[in-house]
């Protein structure tokens, strides 16, 4: 079986890509050809308190909802949950329906470059309905110095091609979406 295909509904090339490029350094990740990606980090606070309301938030759906989307999901992003978000105006929403492929609670890591940081995230995979077809992750990392950082990665192309025809507007949407998740992450870290 394919990684595109191992999990049903998920039909993108590099199931987990996101997870991969969360070890590495921002900006040194390796993305699947012919898809359009994001590596954005931010510094948005220090220190233990920062980094846990970050990582809570993130786990719970915050990011997304202090970004103005509506979420239906189970209460914490875990492996397997469905979550459909809905962006738009008052009750004209375009439904976005996606899957969490990887979790990762608060752990030590050792990255590709040798610095210890802590991280807590997850990635989710688009499903069939979504406007594109690929992946985002969410992230909190803080450093050894302390420093706590959100880290938005994605990769995606359009799902079809009506979508296809509407990326200007997509790719619009995206970058208004990005730029509300960073806010949204400074909101999250005291």
């Amino acid at each position: 079986m394919s990684p595109k295909d191992s999990r049903e509904g998920l039909f993108y090339p590099e199931l987990g890509r996101t997870r991969l490029n969360a070890e590495v350094p921002t900006g040194e990740g390796h993305w699947p050809a012919g898809f359009g990606h994001v590596d954005r980090q931010i510094r948005v606070g220090s220190g233990d308190a920062a980094f846990k309301a970050l990582a809570e938030g993130i786990m719970t759906w915050q990011i997304q909802r202090r970004a103005g989307l509506r979420v239906a999901a189970p209460p914490r992003a875990v492996v397997g949950a469905r979550v459909v978000s809905g962006f738009g105006v008052g009750d004209l929403r375009l439904p976005v329906p996606c899957e969490v492929v990887w979790a990762l609670e608060p752990a030590g890591m050792l990255r590709s470059d040798g610095t210890d940081v802590e991280l807590a995230g997850f990635g989710y995979g688009t499903l069939p309905g979504h406007p594109a077809l690929g992946e985002e992750a969410f992230l909190a990392m803080k450093a050894s110095d302390g420093g706590v950082y959100f880290r938005l990665l994605a990769f995606s192309r359009p799902s079809g091609l009506l979508f296809k025809l509407g990326s200007p507007v997509t790719k619009l949407t995206q970058r208004n979406v990005t730029r509300a998740y960073l806010q949204a992450a400074r909101s999250l870290a005291p």
